[in-house]
Formats: C-alpha cells, structure tokens, sequence
C-alpha cells in the first residue's frame, strides 16, 4: 500500500511518540525528534511505503537515546491485559470463531484503559471483507502455514486459533527479531510463558513494522515461499505484502484502524477485515 496524504502527519506523531517513550532526557528528546522529523521530510513519498520510514524512525531514536526497545513499557502492559481478558474467555471451537477472537486481539492500542477494551472485547466481530470460508477451504489442502503475529498482546487471542490450524498443518509462529514499536519480538514472546505452547517460531530477522523482504532473514524468506498459505496479522504486514500481486495465499486479519488502509480496502474506519490476497 502506497502512501497517503494522512500518512505524513501520522509519521510526524510517530516520531514524537517514539521519543517520548525512549527517554525522560529531555535534550536527548529534543536531538531524537529532530532526527526523526529530518528522517519524514527526506522520505516521504507517495512512491513509497511508510513501514520503511517507520523502521527508519525507529532506528535513529534507538540510537539516539540509547534505548534499545522505547516500547517496552507498553508492551508489557499490553501483555498483562491480554492475558487477564483471556483467561476470562472460553476459546470457541471452530475456525471462523476462533478468527474472530484473533482479530478481536488487533483492537488492542496504546494508551487505552483495561475497562475500554474489555468493553470492546464484549462486541460482535463482523467482517466488513469476509474470506473465511475460502481460507478455510484452502486451508484443508495446505500442510505448511505461515503464521505472522502482529502486537504483543495478540499472541494470547491467536493461541486458541494457532492450536486449532495445527491440527490441520504445520503452523509456523513468526515474530519480530528484534523491538519494532509494540509488535511481539522473540524475547516478548517468551516472556509471557507461551512459547513452549508453539511448536514451531521463527523471526522476520528483522525489527519493521510488518516486514520490509529486502531486509528479512533468508530463514524467513524460505518459509515465505514454501508456505502454502500465510495468515498476516495487522495493518504492518498489509501495507506491505498489498504491494505484491495477488495470488491467493496471503490472507489479510486486521482492522483498519487509520484512514488511508481504510481506503485501501475500500472499507469504513475501524472495520475487521480477513481478506484473501
């Protein structure tokens, strides 16, 4: 997905809420805003992908601030509430229920109250793009599916519906390698206890939003083409592999929390989506 005019100005809050996060310094603040605003000028294009100026960001105010993970805090409050909702749940026992669930866990943001979400948790999930039935169906002939986990939240909303597609396929859990905003890295995983639950994780190699294939590991890359499908988590994975032509192995979970993806998949603002690229 190209970018969009609104793109510009959500970069410029990007930065600042990565700068905000890293550090209390407040010099070390205002040289990694700076950097991170000089970064948004020299690349945005409407040519390009924002993940790859993200990642940018990202980079400079790590580096900066000399603050490895900014999102850290965030992550692990992410966690704490994801897990106290699902332990409050009862896993449904079939696979567009279970979807459901999954995609309830992309809800998940930063900076909102337990309360709000868990009010949010309580709604029905509709599918504004509905491909279910087809995945499920392509499903039944796959035997390798790659599985690409988004927030770090998510993993306990997406266990039930991994443990289901396993009895199906072999399912490959893949997370970041390293801290890219608050998308689940290898480390957070086994933080929350989940990983031996898995039977098989792999990383991008890389720390983007979504991933940036130039940049990902050939482990990765290997696992990408012998798949025979891909379940991409969040709106991360569909600004980028949207860019590749269709060809009915991706499928899209997500909800479309900004405008500009919203457009792009010609639905309204905050709608679920589980779409067969």
């Amino acid at each position: 997905m190209k970018a969009a005019k609104d793109c510009y100005q959500c970069l410029h809050r990007l930065v600042y809420q990565a700068a905000e996060l890293a550090t209390s310094d407040e010099l070390l603040r205002a040289k990694a805003i700076d950097e991170g605003l000089k970064i948004v000028e020299q690349d945005f294009s409407y040519d390009g992908i924002t993940i790859t100026i993200a990642t940018k960001i990202h980079s400079a105010v790590k580096e900066i601030t000399g603050n490895p993970d900014p999102y850290r805090g965030m992550k692990d409050e992410e966690m704490r509430i994801s897990r106290e909702l699902c332990q409050k749940l009862s896993p449904p026992q079939n696979f567009k229920s279970l979807l459901r669930l999954s995609v309830l866990g992309n809800s998940l943001d930063f900076f909102r109250s337990a309360d709000s979400i868990e009010r949010e948790q309580g709604q029905p999930v509709e599918f504004a793009v509905d491909d279910t039935a087809r995945f499920e169906e392509e499903l039944g002939r796959a035997t390798k599916v790659l599985y690409l986990a988004d927030n770090a939240g998510e993993v306990f909303f997406d266990l039930p519906l991994v443990k289901w597609m396993e009895q199906k396929a072999e399912v490959t859990y893949v997370v970041k390698e390293s801290p890219a905003a608050n998308d689940i890295t290898l480390d957070d995983l086994k933080r929350t206890g989940l990983d031996s639950e898995l039977r098989k994780v792999i990383t991008t190699g890389t720390a983007t939003p979504g991933v940036i294939l130039s940049q990902a590991s050939e482990e990765f890359k290997r696992a990408m083409e012998s798949s025979d499908l891909v379940l991409a988590k969040g709106m991360g994975y569909y600004e980028a592999f949207s860019e590749l032509p269709g060809e009915g192995k991706i499928f899209f979970c997500l909800r479309a929390k900004c405008q500009p993806v919203a457009d792009s998949l010609r639905v309204p603002l905050n709608s679920y989506v589980a779409m067969l690229w």
